[in-house]
């Protein structure tokens, strides 16, 4: 028997080895309560991360306290490969990792061992009725009913609404709470043998039916789902490529309902839960009860019941989950989709582990072994290149489904209409004469623009003061509706104020437009039109979005505007029309990928116009008509975008033509921040050279009273990365070892976005 055992917790930590109590049986990947730190007073929950005999070179080798969740296995060895992994490429320890995987209910940590029991999570239990084995047999089910029918009919109608809800949910043991019938007449059927009641651990949810209505498919369609099949036979990554409208979820469904009708599990990713909840309705129409949500806006309780029943299935589950799903204890993972793989949403920012799910999807074809697909309508560059070069396999959707037709785009120039008269507001009288003839034919109107609040900026006429965020470097949005000027990066907020502290003039406005205005403005040219708006101020809960989506869904509204909120995923039957109201600044912004991500916002928000047979029409204002991008999207060319910028990544060296890692530092006093990225600037280009850009501020360079400085690390394809990672692990580690730097806020973010 091992005597110790390396164990993992959830702390920016490495791992620490515990002796295992005699007559205690481990396994790794359980979860185990053990005392740390200085007199071992604390107790924390612990992964087993490897069981050994080697002792330690310490005195004192503290015991583990306990076994967690009745010896269960929580982290199976393809979950602990694909963490190390993001440990590892990530810059980040085992531990964070362990907290994102982890729902917070199964971490608790306390004062002493008594603490830790009073906080430590315990499963819900529910009754549960489990039908009789014979009644498997129809002529011992038929007897059974015609005998209870005659002498006991309410327990014939008790027992029909277990046998009922059993077909149903395709459960053996069916949960109590889908029978209405009350306990006397359960006991009764209990007493008879003909049922059992046992408590158990309550499931997340009843599995679903065996058998899925899988939709038809067009001949175009079937043709990317063979070219799917086929890939999958000599590459573990596919990429579909089909425009938006073409049906990539249908062939999404059939390849789900293939593995879990070969009793394997399925994880599909999409970037925000609760923006995708059309994609999650329809799923829930075609697999029942066998979807299975897992994201932040979930309880607590909902998470850990959901992660625990994982951990006991042995396959057959369908899990619909944010970045953090792919953590999830899956027995049997064979495929995982990522649908609109080029979404942002898909990369942690902070806290560590500063993942992207996407390519984390793409490693664990190699550590676990399964098969991940990858779609979108417009793919990222890193992708589309892989796929071109033959790293992934690449499978094309070119046509819209059924009788739908690419929406007609129309640049409309705002310069020009400004300088002819024909702009009202911050409508081209192009745009407005499109909105008004829709609202006209009854069809409805989204309008795209990428800023919330009423104003980005207040600012002073005469003397040019822009009221700022005391403590950040950024301006005030002011919000009309809450009248207020908050900052969105820390969110300080105070009242408007129209009297210029600087100069103490009367003439404080607002400059710009954000998604309020829009709406105020609208309201005033359409007055008659119903509109929502869509975006975080409006919209902060999952089912104040849902009431929105199916608001507008029903008819229930005219014009829908909103921010990037209104590009993902929608399919609005009646929508027309769609308005992109200042492309400029999706396009002019300090990133390598501003001109991409222009495109792919630009395009899926065009798609959701004409969705249906009738064709949409799409309206771009920007005072730049002759920018590449504008002329790309108008023409629906991805590949002439897409050629366009890697010609210029590779001049200069950026993704996928190179790896990048930002390397950013933070304090409080700007002189020591100032010295200490100095210093490691220096140390990095003795043994970098030039692939070290910076120092450089970041646009918004002081957040929450802290200052800002980031170094960036540029390491070309042909490199070694993981030595890279090495090397830079080691100089930044030496810098925080200093006493001067101790109180440095340090972090590496790998490929960042």
């Amino acid at each position: 028997m091992s005597s110790f055992a390396d164990i993992l917790l959830p702390l920016a930590q490495p791992l620490y080895t515990f002796a295992v109590p005699e007559g205690m049986a481990l396994s790794e990947g359980m979860a185990v309560a053990v005392p740390f730190g200085r007199g071992g007073g604390k107790y924390y929950t612990g992964i087993v991360w490897r069981l050994h005999d080697r002792a330690p070179a310490v005195r004192h080798v503290k015991s583990i306290g306990k076994i967690l969740y009745d010896g269960r296995l929580l982290v199976g060895e393809p979950q602990r490969l694909l963490w190390e992994w993001v440990a590892d490429y990530y810059m980040c320890t085992p531990g964070e990792v362990m907290r994102v995987a982890l729902p917070s209910l199964m971490k608790p940590s306390a004062r002493g061992a008594a603490g830790f029991e009073e906080r430590e999570y315990r499963p819900r239990t529910e009754r549960y009725l489990i039908p009789d084995e014979t009644l498997a047999d129809e002529g011992r089910l038929d007897e059974l009913f015609e005998g209870l029918a005659r002498r006991a009919p309410k327990q014939y109608d008790a027992l029909l609404e277990i046998v009922a809800a059993r077909e149903e949910h395709g459960c053996r043991a069916v949960p109590r709470r889908l029978v209405g019938a009350e306990m006397p007449l359960l006991h009764a059927l209990e007493r008879k043998g003909i049922i059992r009641i046992e408590e158990r651990e309550r499931s997340a949810e009843p599995s679903g039916p065996a058998a899925f209505q899988t939709p038809l498919l067009t001949s175009a369609q079937q043709t990317a789902l063979s070219e799917i099949r086929r890939q999958f036979g000599s590459r573990p990554a596919v990429l579909l490529h089909g425009i938006t409208g073409s049906g990539k979820t249908e062939i999404y469904i059939h390849l789900i309902a293939e593995t879990l009708a070969a009793g394997d599990d399925v994880l599909m990713l999409v970037p925000e839960i609760a923006l995708t909840t059309q994609l999650v309705e329809r799923l829930e129409r075609i697999f029942g009860s066998r979807v299975t949500p897992y994201h932040s806006k979930l309880t607590d309780v909902r998470r850990t019941e959901t992660y625990l029943a994982l951990s006991r299935s042995e396959g057959g589950e369908f899990v619909v989950g944010a970045r953090s799903a792919l953590f999830l204890p899956l027995k049997r993972l064979k495929l995982i989709v990522v649908d609109e793989e080029h979404d942002a949403s898909y990369k942690q920012a902070d806290p560590a582990p500063r993942y992207n799910a996407r390519d984390c999807a793409v490693a664990a074809t190699r550590l676990i072994g399964c098969r991940t697909l990858l779609g979108s309508a417009t793919p990222s560059l890193e992708s589309w290149t892989n796929a071109r070069f033959g790293k992934y396999g690449l499978a094309i959707l070119a046509e819209r489904y059924g009788d739908a037709r690419p929406p007609r785009i129309v640049i409309s120039d705002t310069l020009r209409a400004v300088k002819r008269g024909e702009r009202r507001s911050h409508f081209n009288h192009l745009l407005l004469e499109k909105i008004g003839g829709a609202l006209s034919r009854g069809e409805q109107v989204i309008l795209f623009q990428n800023r919330r609040g009423f104003s980005p900026f207040v600012t002073c006429p005469s003397c040019g003061w822009t009221a700022r965020c005391p403590h950040c470097n950024v301006s005030l949005t002011y919000h009309k509706g809450a009248d207020r000027l908050v900052c969105h990066y820390c969110g300080h907020a105070e009242p408007m104020r129209f009297d210029c502290p600087e100069c103490g003039g009367g003439g404080v406005v607002p400059a710009g437009f954000g998604t309020e205005k829009v709406e105020e403005e609208i309201g005033r040219l359409f007055p008659g039109a119903r509109c929502l708006r869509m975006d975080r101020d409006s919209i902060q809960s999952q089912s104040a979005f849902r009431r929105t989506v199916n608001a507008f869904e029903q008819g229930e509204a005219d014009i829908l505007i909103g921010t990037q909120m209104v590009t993902k995923g929608f399919d609005f039957g009646r929508v027309s029309l769609v308005g992109i109201l200042n492309a400029d600044n999706l396009l002019y912004n300090p990133d390598f990928r501003a001109s991409e991500r222009a495109f792919q916002l630009m395009t899926q928000v065009a798609g959701r116009a004409g969705r249906r047979s009738a064709a949409g029409e799409v309206v771009i204002q920007t005072s730049d008509p002759d920018h590449p991008v504008i002329r790309q999207v108008a023409a629906g060319d991805y590949e002439a975008m897409a050629l366009h910028q890697l010609a210029e990544r590779e001049a200069f060296a950026y993704p996928p033509y190179a790896h990048v890692i930002r390397i950013s530092l933070r304090h409080r006093d700007r002189e020591l921040l100032r010295e200490a990225v100095l210093a490691l600037a220096g140390r990095l280009r003795e043994r970098f050279g030039r692939r070290v850009l910076g120092p450089v501020a970041p646009p918004v360079d002081r957040v929450r009273e802290e200052y800002r400085v980031d170094l960036i690390l540029k390491i070309e394809s042909s490199a070694s990365m993981r030595r890279a990672r090495e090397l830079l692990r080691g100089m930044t580690g030496e810098l925080l070892r200093d006493a001067r730097y101790k109180t440095l806020i340090l972090n590496c973010d790998v490929d960042p976005q």
